[in-house]
């Protein structure tokens, strides 16, 4: 496993980072609990030392599921990513979409980043997790209701208090970097970012790079649709979110697997598997700290953990750069 110094603070992450919103369920068909403890143990056996949850993953499970998988693990072996700012629980702030919750009752989910409910959210996230302190306390989505000075404000209260060592971002524009960090000093952004989704490059890379601030990758396996698993016509399971995103469609899905197809003997040549091969990719890119991988199993979370033994070359990089020039996907 590689270790990366996250933007200008002295936090280390694994460069392959247990995403564990689908341990939640919520948006993915359900989960089996005692199959994501066990994945996320048998991540940490294999070097995966980082865990970024959020209180909305399964509106609260994703976390109590962590704290149960870590609960055998000596705490400062750990670094604990969660988030807060997206509430289901309450009307305020700024209504962001309509779900359903793991028994299939109707949600409401709200950007709502107030003093008051950060650190409301902030104790609530401490007792699922069971522990004293979050590594990387992130703003979920940005909330347009709530001035950023106060959403700042309130987290630094909380690193004063010890109960968060470093502040960061999910999901913000350059702009909302650039005021944020009038505040508290910054540490991240946590993006979307794969092979088939790079808008982040034009703005966001050249920021953080300039300025030192870490990128999380999440989603780098485009929710399981670069790993070459999924056919024509998937069987998605109830629940699951996938099937509403214009990436899933079945002529998309069959040109995202004509140019994995393509990659495939880069892959072969490393003895790895396409997935291996993506999130390899994903964390040798400019200014990319680390993948946020999701496992349900301890097979997925294994070979995972597995990716980062891999070294790209150049040459091997332009010639992936080179087929995604030619990949076109049909998102309207």
């Amino acid at each position: 496993m590689k270790y990366r110094t996250l933007g200008n603070t002295d936090l280390k992450l694994s460069a392959v980072t247990f995403g564990a919103w689908a341990t939640g369920g919520w948006m993915w068909g359900g989960t089996e609990q005692n199959n994501s403890v066990d994945a996320i143990r048998a991540a940490f056996d294999h070097g995966v030392t980082s865990i970024d949850t959020a209180p909305v993953y399964g509106q609260g499970l994703s976390e109590k599921i962590v704290g149960e998988a870590i609960s055998s693990i000596p705490r400062e072996k750990l670094q604990i990513l969660t988030k807060f700012g997206l509430r289901w629980d309450t009307d305020k702030g700024h209504f962001r979409f309509a779900s359903v919750d793991n028994d299939g009752n109707p949600i409401d989910v709200h950007e709502y980043a107030a003093k008051e409910s950060i650190i409301r959210e902030c104790e609530q996230s401490l007792r699922r997790l069971d522990t004293d302190y979050i590594d990387l306390y992130q703003i979920h989505w940005p909330d347009p209701t709530t001035p950023i000075e106060e959403t700042m404000e309130a987290v630094s209260r909380l690193k004063e208090q010890g109960k968060v060592r470093e502040a960061a971002v999910c999901n913000y524009n350059v702009e909302q970097m650039k005021e944020s960090d009038n505040y508290i000093n910054i540490a991240s952004n946590q993006v979307p970012y794969s092979m088939l989704r790079r808008d982040i490059e034009e703005d966001i890379v050249p920021y953080c790079v300039e300025h030192g601030k870490g990128i999380l990758a999440y989603s780098p396996l485009q929710r399981g649709l670069l790993t070459g698993k999924m056919e024509a016509g998937q069987d998605f399971a109830e629940g699951d979110a996938r099937p509403e995103s214009p990436y899933y469609s079945d002529e998309n899905i069959r040109r995202t697997n004509a140019f994995l197809d393509n990659i495939r003997p880069i892959a072969e040549k490393h003895d790895a598997t396409l997935a291996q091969l993506t999130i390899q990719w994903t964390i040798q890119q400019p200014g990319i700290t680390i993948a946020l991988v999701g496992a349900r199993n301890v097979e997925q979370a294994t070979q995972n953990a597995g990716a980062a033994d891999i070294e790209l070359t150049e040459e091997e990089i332009t010639a992936i750069n080179s087929e995604l020039d030619k990949l076109e996907l049909d998102l309207s």
